[in-house]
């Protein structure tokens, strides 16, 4: 299994910490990974992208030009993610932002409301944890078994207390697919 996901959205919508996550769960899983992310020099508003690769065997190269999957966060990501989307591959969209969905036929589009949903479970800040229950349930690369351990390492004790949050929104973006 390789899975090979691109990831896109505006500045602050979690996308670098939604690759960072999902690579972190694969590790824990045994899997093999690569991580890319990229933003410009915007602190938030600008296009931020991240290219993952999880595998369960070693990976010859870790560029992402035909994703098997793409996460569309917001309606300006969704021309990016167009292009560089495989045929045949998964486009999931954040139907909360992404109002008409995508023009490729060629590509199956899951559209989940991720900050509507977000916004019902109590912080808007989630939506990219609400995504990531969605990849996880729609490709099954990475099962998040380990999330909850994964998330006491990435966040200081401090913000621990969000921990349940970010499972419940996890679980809301796997019911919502």
């Amino acid at each position: 299994m390789t899975e090979k996901t691109f990831m896109a959205g505006f500045g602050g919508q979690g996308v670098i910490s939604l690759g960072m996550l999902w690579v972190y769960c694969a590790m824990k899983e045994g899997l093999e990974v690569t991580f890319f992310p990229f933003y410009g020099a915007e602190k938030r508003g600008g296009i931020a992208r991240a290219s993952v690769i999880v595998s369960d065997r070693e990976i010859a190269s870790p560029l992402v030009t035909s994703p098997d999957s793409c996460i569309v966060m917001n309606m300006d990501s969704l021309p990016i993610c167009e292009e560089v989307a495989k045929q045949g591959g998964v486009m999931i969209i954040n139907s909360s932002l992404v109002k008409n969905g995508t023009m490729r036929a060629d590509v199956k589009a899951i559209e989940v409301a991720c900050n509507d949903i977000a916004e019902k479970i109590g912080d808007p800040k989630i939506a990219n944890m609400v995504m990531m229950g969605a990849l996880s349930k729609v490709t099954g690369a990475v099962t998040l078994g380990k999330l909850e351990a994964v998330l006491k390492t990435f966040f200081p004790e401090s913000k621990h207390k969000f921990i349940p949050l970010n499972m419940a929104a996890i679980e809301a973006g796997r019911a919502a697919v």
